[in-house]
């Protein structure tokens, strides 16, 4: 009798051990997310990696976008919850999907630019705008020509605000909307005099032979991505949204505490394993260095609305005005511009200074 006991206490014991996993994880909340294959990506990938969503209780679904405009047009189709894209996507996001900012991704200023032929007249000629001495190009050598770019991005941003400093607007020049992938192998065939493209696929067309007119830095911009969330699921869940930026936020303090090298290894296993591409070491040292990421209690401030409109909704007011002036926006957007609530410091002040969450 004792030997039946004890056979089925162990059997017992085997059961607990094989379906304590799958209880588990059906106590998590799955959360999906939508992203392109950028550094602020990479961070929640490295997140999910060191399985900080699961100790926060979530199960984050990372999927993969060509584009903002992309991830936007998947909103309707409930495809994702929360999301990281540029500041152009996210304006568009807040205004037509009811798409909010809940904190910064990165700042990537010197991670967009305009690139063109080496052997091109814009290349010769630097400086034109006395006021961006190390902006490319001329009214006259610029005008008319044809540029090719994934259409309202961060990257449409960069040749805006380029032609903006050549005292230009889009109408003066041809525009192709393609993938990054495809601009880059449109300029190496010389399909177009120029394109305009976000990191690292900048830096492959600046290692075909490219020469950087300008990027926004030069140019005098600063150009956050944000991450993003549905408004409706994030009023509804507010306490899933503070443990999504808190795994996200436990990333971005762990990079910031270490030399960006020591991260190198890991940045090029997830564009090989999650993206599909493999970068050579020097092109992500270059990708890394221009990418600013911003501390948690940097992002509280700028997110703070404590004495009215925050540092981030002015920033994003800013940017949706400059694409409004170009005819990006329609009348009924153009005038909600200065009224859309592009930014809330709800959740990201839920985020706590620890970096942990109990489930």
């Amino acid at each position: 009798m004792l030997k039946k006991y004890t056979v089925l206490f162990l059997a017992f014991l085997m059961l607990l051990h094989v379906t304590a996993p799958v209880a588990n994880a059906a106590r998590l909340v799955r959360v999906p997310t939508a992203w392109v294959d950028e550094f602020e990506t990479f961070l929640m990938w490295y997140a999910k990696e060191k399985k900080w969503d699961r100790e926060a209780g979530l199960d984050i679904e990372i999927r993969q976008y060509n584009s903002g405009a992309e991830i936007l047009n998947a909103h309707s189709t409930g495809a994702w919850v929360y999301a990281g894209m540029g500041v152009i996507p996210a304006i568009l996001g807040n205004m037509r999907h009811n798409v909010i900012a809940i904190a910064i991704g990165v700042d990537e200023a010197a991670a967009n630019g305009v690139v063109v032929h080496a052997d091109s007249p814009i290349a010769k000629v630097k400086g034109w705008n006395k006021d961006y001495p190390n902006v490319l190009g001329s009214p006259d050598t610029v005008r008319g020509k044809t540029f090719v770019l994934t259409y309202i991005s961060s990257a449409h941003y960069a040749l805006s605000t380029w032609l903006k400093v050549l005292g230009l607007q889009d109408s003066d020049i041809s525009i192709r909307d393609m993938a990054q992938g495809l601009v880059v192998a449109s300029l190496e065939n010389h399909i177009g005099d120029g394109a305009a493209l976000w990191a690292p696929q900048l830096y492959l067309a600046l290692d075909k032979g490219g020469v950087l007119a300008a990027d926004l830095k030069t140019c005098g911009k600063e150009s956050y991505t944000y991450l993003v969330a549905d408004t409706a699921y994030a009023n509804a869940n507010p306490e899933i949204t503070a443990k999504f930026l808190t795994v996200y936020f436990r990333a971005v303090d762990d990079y910031l505490s270490k030399s960006p090298e020591v991260f190198l290894q890991d940045y090029r296993r997830f564009y090989l394993e999650w993206a599909g591409k493999d970068y050579d070491e020097e092109l992500l040292r270059r990708d890394i260095k221009n990418h600013q990421v911003l501390a948690l209690a940097e992002q509280q401030r700028l997110f703070d609305e404590t004495n009215g409109r925050s540092d981030a909704q002015k920033d994003i007011e800013a940017v949706a005005r400059f694409f409004g002036s170009l005819g990006r926006l329609g009348k009924d957007e153009l005038s909600r511009v200065s009224t859309s609530s592009y930014a809330s410091d709800k959740y990201i002040k839920l985020v706590p200074p620890n970096l942990t969450l109990k489930k």
